[in-house]
């Protein structure tokens, strides 16, 4: 994914007591309505600084490498450069974006689990040396083009969706990784730790029980070869609540006091992305279109209003070629909300949501109750942060959605209490009275 570092003249709202993220959003769905109704974002950084408090009192213990393929705008990384955050990067674009913001090498992982070789020669040209893997085809990869590099295993959980393995799944098995660290001592490469994945979709907390015995097993394995092991990496997987975050610290803290305790040299890092930005970034999309059908044409199961009643299709500017890519691959999580104002008691319908290729695959939603809406009406959708700043498709002159930033003063102070210290982000920041009357050229946003 393309990053937008490149776009670094964005500007954030500072918002004065009484102006809210609902007040921002008003404000740029009526000048939208004026200027073309293209989609937009409203990013609330604030919202991000809150997730690192939140990181810093349940797991302190643990160093965060965001996940940069998650969301690289300019803003969330140039504010998770200065609270500190390590930053875990799949590409030489990715290694590059950060680089430019004054990250160390130390402070990136390369966790691509296929490399290409050219990608390798890079990493090894910044002096990105820490990086995943989990088979000996880029073990061999990377003793020919990455002389220093210190590789983590990446062991493979016993995680499962509905009872059913993932289609695609990296990591190796337990019993592969003697087989690995034989081949590592051969090639000359650096062991120093391994890695793990627990999905965020899996609910049973005895995943992390069995990986992080096998991680102890690996560790003690790689002692009888000679490896000095250093970082325990448990990968991602937080979706972003501080119960899930602390429910995760109940089950595994005792385990790394078991088997990682405090002093034994070993740091322990993971890989949150959505966990930071998820929340902070809010969709506002445009009815484009809009058809009737019968009520029986929606898919058995749906809750219908009626037989008699119609059922509706809309069709948004925005869709699974642009910001809602990860639908293709996971349910969308966030319910749209209609932005005009209607009745309590107003009749609800039967809709479909959908993007504008008319392609079967860009349906949104399948099915909700909603009041009839017109073309040219507005739909929010709330926590986009994650996957959704991908490069825009061809189709239809598809154009990337703005982004328009803010924080409340009170976030802008935690900020400060946090210990932002980078002086790119505060030349970003600028004052918005409480109440908005932002126009073209004093507007808080970039085109991302």
């Amino acid at each position: 994914m393309k990053g937008f570092i490149d776009d670094a003249n964005y500007s954030v709202g500072l918002l004065d007591e009484g102006t809210n993220l609902g007040d921002v959003i008003d404000n740029y769905v009526n000048e939208h309505t004026l200027t073309g109704k293209n989609a937009f974002f409203v990013g609330d950084l604030g919202k991000i600084v809150k997730k690192h408090s939140q990181w810093q009192n349940a797991v302190a213990q643990i160093k965060p490498f965001y996940t940069v393929k998650c969301n690289s705008t300019a803003a969330v990384l140039e504010i998770l450069a200065a609270l500190g955050t390590g930053f875990a990067c799949s590409s030489k674009n990715e290694m590059a974006l950060v680089q430019e913001l004054g990250v160390s090498p130390e402070n990136i992982i390369y966790i691509s689990p296929c490399k290409q070789v050219s990608q390798i020669k890079y990493a090894a040209k910044v002096g990105v040396n820490i990086m995943t893997c989990d088979n000996d085809v880029e073990l061999k990869k990377i003793a020919r083009n990455h002389p220093n590099a210190k590789v983590l295993l990446h062991i493979a959980t016993e995680d499962s969706i509905g009872g059913e393995e993932g289609s695609m799944k990296f990591g190796t098995s337990l019993k592969n990784c003697r087989h690995l660290l034989e081949c590592a001592k051969e090639l000359d490469v650096q062991i120093i730790g391994v890695k793990f994945h627990v999905s965020s979709a899996c609910k049973e907390s005895q995943v992390y029980v069995h990986a992080l015995s096998d991680a102890r097993c690996v560790f003690d394995m790689a002692g009888e070869f000679g490896f000095q092991m250093s970082i325990l990496d448990i990968g991602g997987g937080f979706t972003g609540t501080e119960f899930q975050l602390e429910e995760v610290n109940h089950v595994i803290s005792p385990l790394l006091d078991v088997y990682f305790p405090e002093g034994s040299g070993i740091k322990i890092i993971s890989e949150p992305g959505s966990y930071y930005v998820s929340s902070a970034f809010t969709l506002a999309v445009n009815i484009i279109a809009k058809k009737a059908v019968e009520s029986d044409k929606f898919p058995s199961g749906v809750e219908k209003t009626g037989s008699d009643e119609p059922a509706f299709m809309y069709y948004m500017n925005d869709g699974v070629y642009g910001s809602f890519a990860s639908k293709l691959s996971e349910d969308l999580n966030t319910i749209p909300e209609v932005h005009k104002k209607y009745k309590d008691d107003e009749p609800l319908f039967t809709s479909s949501l959908w993007g504008p290729s008319c392609d079967e695959l860009d349906q949104i939603v399948e099915s909700c109750l909603l009041p009839e809406l017109n073309v040219g009406d507005w739909l929010i959708f709330d926590n986009m942060g994650a996957d959704s700043f991908h490069e825009p498709s061809a189709f239809n002159d598809f154009q990337r959605p703005a982004i328009y930033y803010m924080m409340s003063f009170s976030d802008w102070y935690e900020m400060q209490d946090a210990g932002i210290t980078s002086d790119t982000v505060m030349k970003n920041f600028f004052f918005v009275p409480s109440c908005i009357q932002l126009n073209q050229e004093d507007s808080f946003s970039t085109d991302a």
